[in-house]
C-alpha cells in the first residue's frame, strides 16, 4: 500500500486515539478520580418524562443520605451544561441530579406540556425534586424536611424561583419542605411574574430559606435598572441597587457579596460577578460562588463531607479533555469519508478532480475580487439582526426584497437574451435561470418570514431563527455567484463542472449514501463513549451529544433547508478558493471567513463594545448574539469539511450532504424541541 493510500488510515487512527484518550481523560474528572459514580436516569410525572445525569458520592446510601442539590439548565440547553456545579459539588460528597428540563436533552413533555415557553420551565425543577425527595440516599431532618438544594441558570433560574414557590404552596398543606436551600444563576422574576410569582411574593414565601442568586453584570437579558428605557437589554446591570434587589435582600443599600438576615429567619446573598450570561455556566468564579453558597447553606450537614475551598475546582480538565475528544471527532470524518469511498459503490462519488484555476493577476480584477469577496463575507453579518428579528417589514428585509425582485427580473432577462445569442447560449440560459430563481427566492423569503411561528413541523424555536436567516442567506449568496456568473463566466464558457457541481444522478446518490454512513459511524462511536464514559464531545456551547429517537423526525424536517445552504455555500467555497494562490492552509482560511467571518465580527464588536461602555453595538441582538458562540465554530468547521472534501471528491455534493446531516443533527441536540411525544 502506497504512503498516499495509508494516509486516511493513519489519520483516521489518530482521530479514534484523541477520541479514546480524551474520553478517558474526560471521565477520570467527570468522575473526580472515580469516586462519584454518574448514571442517565428517568423518571416519570404527571406532565411527561424526566431525564439527567445523576452524581452518586461514595458512600452515599440509605445508611448515609447526603445533602443533595438538583441542578439544571437555561433555555436552549441540556443538562450536561451544569458540569462545573455537578462536578464540583458531587466531588465534595453532595448527591447532585444534573436536569434536562421538559423538552430538552433525553427529556419530554407530554401532549398537554409541550409547544410553549411556558410549558417546559416551571415545573421542572420542582418535579425533579419531588422525584429525589423519595429516594433513600437523600437526607432529610428529624420533621422529614428535605436537605436539597435547587440551581438553574437562566430558565433554570426561573425554575428554581418556582420550584421554591411551589414547595412553600405545598409546605402549606403537607408542612414537609422538600427543599432547604436555592441559588439561581441568570435569572431575575422577570418570567415567574407572569405566573404570579413577582419579586414581592418571592421574598414573602422564602420560608426562612438559605436563598442566593447570581446576577452577573453583563448578562444579556435581565437585571435590568428601574429607569430602564427599551432600548435594549445588553447593557451593563447592577441588581443590588435595583427595587427588585432590595426587595429581595430586604435592605435600603445592600451590596454584592454580602450575606443578609431576613424577616422570616432566612439568610440571602447575592452575586455579581463581571460576566455575561453564557459566560457563568463556564465560569471559575460562578462555580467558585455556588461551592461558597451550599457549604454555607448546608452548614449542620456537612459533616464528613470533603468540603474543598471554593477555588479548588478540576471541571475544567474533563472540559479540556472532551474538547481533544472533540477535535479528534471533528478531524475523522474526513478519513472515513476517503476509506468509504474506495468501497464499490461508494466509490462513484468521486468524479474527476478539480484543477486550480489560474489567480487573478490584473490589479482592476484583483481589487474586484477582493471587494467581491468581502461582500460575501459582511453581508450576511451586516443583515443579521433584521433576520434573527425576522420582521419582515423592517427597512433592511425590504432592501433585501428589492434587490431580490430586481435580480430577478434581470436572471429572466437572460434567459431572454440567451434565445438571441451566437456563442455561449447555454452559459447563459443556466445563468439566467439560477439568477431569477435565487433572486425571486431571496425576494420572497425575506417578505415571507415562514418560520416566524413554532409549529408540531417546525417545532424547535432558536432553530426556526437560525434557518431562516440560514435560507435568506443561501438565496443571498446564490444570487451574488449566478450574477458573477452572468457577467464574467458565462461569457468564458464556464460550466457548472468548474462550480463543483455538474455530476451524473449515481454520483450524487453515491454521495449522499457516503455521508450518511459516516455520520451513523460518528454518532455511533458518540453513542458509545456516552455509554461507556458518561462524557461528550464539547467545549463549552458548542457539543455533539446524544439523543433521543425522537429527534430524527425532526432532523430530516429542517434538513432541506441546511442542506440548500451547505450546498450554496460548499459551491461558494469551491469557486472561490479553489485557485492556484489558495492551496494549503490559506485556501482553509479563506474558506472558514466565507462561512463564518462575518459573523465573527458582528460577535467581536457586540462584546468588546459592550464591555468598553456599558452597552453593546446591538443592544437589542441579546438571544441572536449568543447563537453565533456556537454557529461560529459550526460553519467554521462546516468550511474546513467542503474544501477538503471538494478537493478530494472533484465535486460538492459529499461534503453538503455531510455538513447537513451532520450539522442539523447536533444542532437539534443541543436545544429546545416541541412536541416530541
Amino acid at each position: 500500500m502506497t504512503d498516499k493510500k495509508k494516509r486516511p488510515l493513519i489519520l483516521l487512527a489518530i482521530s479514534l486515539a484523541l477520541i479514546l484518550v480524551g474520553s478517558i481523560l474526560a471521565q477520570l474528572f467527570h468522575s473526580s478520580s472515580y469516586s462519584v459514580s454518574i448514571d442517565r436516569i428517568r423518571f416519570e410525572t404527571d406532565k411527561g418524562v424526566l431525564s439527567g445525569l445523576l452524581y452518586l458520592p461514595e458512600g452515599a446510601s440509605e445508611s448515609d443520605p447526603r445533602p443533595t442539590v438538583v441542578v439544571t439548565h437555561g433555555y436552549l440547553n441540556s443538562s450536561e451544561m451544569q458540569d462545573a456545579n455537578a462536578i464540583e459539588l458531587s466531588r465534595r460528597g453532595y448527591v447532585v441530579l444534573a436536569l434536562d428540563m421538559y423538552d430538552h436533552g433525553h427529556s419530554m413533555g407530554n401532549a398537554e406540556n409541550t409547544g410553549g415557553f411556558f410549558n417546559f420551565w416551571p415545573s421542572s425543577l420542582y418535579d425533579a425534586v419531588c422525584y429525589m425527595y423519595q429516594q433513600p440516599y437523600v437526607l432529610k431532618d428529624e420533621n422529614g424536611n428535605g436537605i436539597i438544594g435547587v440551581t438553574g441558570r437562566s430558565m433554570g433560574g426561573f425554575s428554581t424561583a418556582m420550584a421554591l414557590y411551589m414547595d412553600e404552596t405545598a409546605y402549606e398543606t403537607t408542612g414537609i419542605r422538600m427543599i432547604y436551600c436555592g441559588l439561581s444563576e441568570g435569572a431575575d422574576y422577570m418570567y415567574t411574574s407572569y405566573l404570579g410569582l413577582t419579586p414581592e411574593v418571592a421574598a414573602a414565601t422564602g420560608g426562612g430559606r438559605t436563598i442566593g442568586k447570581v446576577c452577573a453584570e453583563y448578562d444579556e437579558f435581565f437585571f435590568l435598572p428601574d429607569d430602564y428605557a427599551n432600548q435594549g437589554t445588553v447593557i451593563r446591570k447592577d441588581w443590588v441597587s435595583t427595587t427588585a434587589g432590595k426587595t429581595f435582600l430586604e435592605q435600603e443599600n445592600p451590596e454584592a457579596g454580602v450575606w443578609y438576615d431576613t424577616s422570616d429567619g432566612g439568610r440571602r446573598i447575592v452575586y455579581q460577578p463581571s460576566e455575561t450570561h453564557p459566560w457563568n455556566h463556564f465560569s471559575k468564579t460562578t462555580t467558585g460562588y455556588a461551592i461558597s453558597f451550599y457549604e454555607t447553606a448546608f452548614e449542620g450537614y456537612n459533616e464528613g463531607l470533603n468540603l474543598l475551598g471554593p477555588d479548588d475546582q478540576i471541571w475544567q480538565f474533563k472540559e479540556l479533555f472532551e474538547l481533544v475528544a472533540l477535535i479528534g471527532f471533528v478531524l475523522m470524518f474526513v478519513p472515513l469519508v476517503m476509506l468509504l469511498t474506495r468501497l464499490p459503490f461508494l466509490s462513484k462519488a468521486r468524479t474527476e478532480a478539480l484543477q486550480p484555476a489560474p489567480s487573478v493577476t490584473a490589479v482592476p480584477a484583483k481589487i474586484g475580487t477582493f471587494a467581491l469577496m468581502l461582500c460575501c463575507i459582511l453581508l450576511p453579518a451586516v443583515f443579521f439582526p433584521a433576520l434573527m428579528d425576522g420582521n419582515t417589514s423592517a427597512e433592511p428585509m425590504m432592501i433585501l426584497t428589492d434587490a431580490g425582485a430586481v435580480f430577478g427580473v434581470a436572471g429572466l432577462a437572460a434567459i431572454v437574451w440567451a434565445g438571441k445569442a451566437n456563442a455561449n447560449a447555454k452559459a447563459l440560459r443556466i445563468g439566467g435561470i439560477l439568477a431569477a430563481v435565487s433572486g425571486f427566492g431571496l425576494m420572497w423569503t425575506s417578505s415571507h418570514n415562514f418560520l416566524v411561528n413554532t409549529t408540531p413541523f417546525w417545532s424547535a424555536p432558536a432553530v426556526n431563527q437560525i434557518a431562516y436567516w440560514t435560507v435568506v442567506c443561501t438565496f443571498l449568496s446564490a444570487l451574488i455567484m449566478s450574477m458573477v456568473y452572468l457577467v464574467s463566466k458565462a461569457s468564458q464558457g464556464v460550466g457548472l463542472t468548474a462550480y463543483g457541481l455538474k455530476v451524473k444522478p449515481v454520483s450524487i446518490l453515491a454521495a449522499l449514501c457516503t455521508a450518511v454512513i459516516a455520520v451513523l459511524v460518528g454518532y455511533g462511536i458518540l453513542f458509545a463513549v456516552d455509554a461507556v464514559f458518561k462524557t461528550d464531545f464539547r467545549i463549552w456551547v458548542f457539543a455533539f451529544k446524544t439523543f433521543e429517537p425522537t429527534v430524527l423526525p425532526v432532523v430530516a424536517r429542517y434538513l432541506p433547508i441546511f442542506l440548500l445552504y451547505y450546498l450554496v455555500s460548499s459551491t461558494a467555497i469551491c469557486i472561490n478558493t479553489n485557485t492556484e494562490k489558495l492551496q494549503g492552509i490559506k485556501g482553509y482560511l479563506v474558506a472558514m471567513l466565507l462561512n463564518a467571518g462575518g459573523i465573527t465580527l458582528f460577535l467581536i464588536r457586540q462584546y468588546v463594545t459592550l464591555f468598553a461602555t456599558g452597552t453593546a453595538a446591538h443592544p437589542t441582538q441579546a438571544l441572536s448574539a449568543i447563537l453565533l458562540f456556537a454557529m461560529v465554530p459550526t460553519l467554521a468547521i462546516a468550511a474546513c469539511f467542503s474544501r477538503a472534501l471538494y478537493k478530494r471528491t472533484g465535486n460538492v455534493w459529499t461534503p453538503a450532504f455531510l455538513n447537513a446531516i451532520l450539522m442539523t443533527t447536533m444542532t437539534l441536540a443541543n436545544t429546545a424541541i416541541y412536541y416530541q411525544m
